[in-house]
């Protein structure tokens, strides 16, 4: 059972966790339509979007917020 992060809602949370379950929930068509980057448009893959999302934090921040709120955080 993991203890909450009283101000980061995603602490102790991986992105590739975040990314595997929003792929799951959405698909990649769905999450190249709510966040679009070349990484989830053009054959996507969770190692494209890792490598991508470690170094941008723009993209990282939607995709976080996709999280957040797919979670109900």
């Amino acid at each position: 059972m993991s203890v909450s992060h009283p101000r980061d809602p995603l602490h102790g949370i991986t992105l590739e966790t975040i990314i595997k379950e929003l792929v799951e929930q959405y698909g990649w068509v769905e999450m190249g339509r709510r966040v679009p980057i070349r990484c989830f448009l053009h054959d996507p893959s969770v190692k494209s979007s890792l490598t991508f999302l470690r170094k941008t934090p723009w993209a990282r921040e939607r995709v976080e917020g996709c999280y957040i709120a797919y979670k109900g955080m």
